[in-house]
């Protein structure tokens, strides 16, 4: 069963961190964002989607039922409970006249804050069954995409965080990203999600029981997409094996239409069991010598593997002739077009990573974004081709 996914609105951080607490003590709740004011609160809504919202009364700039009744006729499927000191009628009025589910009055207990969001979810469910009787469950297929270099530094972070939340927006559909670079990953700091569990906690939990639902180790992103960060401490690398990879993308597989991969650049044991089961290689590059060399040599090790050139798309970042090195000598070094550009924009990229929010959400206008976006829009629009490899019979291949 899918976590409740909350959003907290409430001047007071003090507030926020108190319900915050209250709430990770249930696994059925998770808190994907918060916001001080209405009008923080409506953006940031808007992009997570969330299944409720907890809704203090008062506030600056905007308060929160000015910000109810924008989210009650704008976004009708999110449950607005109001909180507040006030326990007056006049103000439970109004709060049910802007369109709220449930009123708390502050301080309220565990149980109280419990009941009221399953109540209100239970509501929705109950409006939307009775408006969609016959609706039926959309069969997901699951199309797996690694994002991979043979060098680090060429923005493979960058682009995988970006296009999986290029790909949720562009799509509407479910997303899961993945941070395979087990020693050094940054997929967390590049979305400022807030780390409790890693795949390396799931991997231990896993190895003392089969009965363990992948869901629970998930993080939220207020975009919507669920990411599974790397490990806290590069050691724990060393026990993550390919049979764990093959089974994290089967429990994600048909849950996830897309399961994108951030991999780490070489051909370790468990990039290679990503790449073998990916429909879809992004090859990112750069157009200095020391990668283009490092490229070659990595599209040939996939030639030995036998992949398909329809497998292994060619990005260039940072895209620019500037340097000295053409388009066409790429090309014709590599003997693979170039499938897409990415322009240079680094204070674009750079900012984007430093605050946490993802360019392809808040610079929509600059030619790095558009560039990603399109990127999405070529993936969604591909037929894509049978895997080359089952996922139980994956090859292994010795680098040295």
């Amino acid at each position: 069963m899918d976590r409740i996914k909350v959003v907290l609105v409430d001047d007071s951080v003090e507030t926020r961190k108190n319900i915050k607490e209250l709430l990770s003590f249930e696994r059925c709740f998770e808190v994907i964002g918060e916001a001080g004011n209405g009008e923080d609160a409506i953006f940031l809504i808007n992009e997570s989607k969330p299944d409720v919202v907890m809704m203090d009364i008062n506030m600056p700039v905007m308060d929160g039922i000015k910000a109810t009744e924008y989210l009650s006729t704008s976004m009708p499927a999110t449950s607005v409970i109001i909180m507040s000191v006030h326990g007056e009628h006049e103000y439970l009025r109004q709060a049910m006249a802007a369109g709220a589910r449930e009123y708390l009055i502050k301080p309220f207990t565990a149980d109280e804050l419990y009941t009221a969001i399953l109540k209100s979810c239970e509501f929705e469910a109950k409006r939307r069954k009775s408006l969609n009787p016959h609706e039926t469950q959309e069969a997901v297929k699951t199309q797996v995409i690694s994002v991979f270099s043979t060098k680090g530094g060429v923005g493979k972070t960058t682009i995988a965080s970006n296009l999986a939340v290029t790909l949720s927006r562009v799509c509407r559909k479910k997303i899961a990203l993945i941070d395979l670079d087990l020693q050094f990953g940054d997929i967390a700091i590049m979305l400022n999600v807030s780390v409790k569990n890693t795949i390396s906690d799931y991997i231990k939990e896993i190895g003392q029981s089969d009965n363990v639902p992948l869901d629970d180790y998930l993080v939220t992103h207020f975009s919507g997409i669920k990411v599974l960060p790397a490990p806290i401490k590069p050691e724990y690398a060393e026990f993550i094996t390919s049979k764990h990879i093959e089974k994290i993308i089967e429990e994600l597989s048909g849950s996830y239409h897309y399961i994108i991969i951030d991999a780490s650049a070489g051909f370790h044991e468990t990039v290679l069991t990503s790449l073998d089961i990916s429909d879809r290689i992004l090859f990112i590059s750069t157009l200095d010598l020391p990668t283009i060399k490092n490229v070659k040599s990595g599209l040939d090790i996939m030639d030995s593997l036998k992949y398909p050139e329809s497998k292994v798309k060619i990005v260039v970042n940072k895209a620019s002739e500037q340097y000295g090195v053409k388009y066409k000598d790429f090309e014709a070094t590599l003997k693979r077009p170039i499938w897409a550009y990415i322009p240079e924009d680094s204070q674009t990229v750079i900012t984007s990573a430093n605050k946490g929010f993802p360019f392809v959400m808040t610079r929509t206008e600059t030619k790095v974004a558009k560039a990603i976006i399109n990127l999405a829009k070529m993936l969604v629009s591909e037929q894509v081709g049978v895997k080359t490899e089952s996922v139980g019979s994956i090859r292994k291949l010795s680098v040295r």
